[in-house]
């Protein structure tokens, strides 16, 4: 399935929700780009070298970017 700038905004607007969830413990979330049907994203701040990110990444960010929007097939860090 394409990806489509319709869902580069929906990425984008999923990114903004989850953002405070991830600042109000010193990090935060950036959309990078979608490539291949996997959106990637940078984390920054108290992210970066936390045991936890990884947890964060696939059980909270990915799960809720492919429910709401199935044409991605996985979130990765760059």
């Amino acid at each position: 399935m394409a990806v489509t700038e319709t869902t580069e905004a929906r990425c984008k607007e999923i990114l903004e929700e989850i953002r405070p969830y991830i600042q109000a413990d010193g990090g935060d979330v950036v959309f990078n780009r979608i490539e291949d049907d996997i959106l990637h994203i940078e984390l920054h701040g108290a992210c970066v070298g936390c045991a936890s990110s990884l947890m964060t990444l696939k059980m909270g960010i990915e799960r809720k970017v492919t429910e709401e929007l199935p044409e991605i097939k996985a979130v990765e860090m760059v």
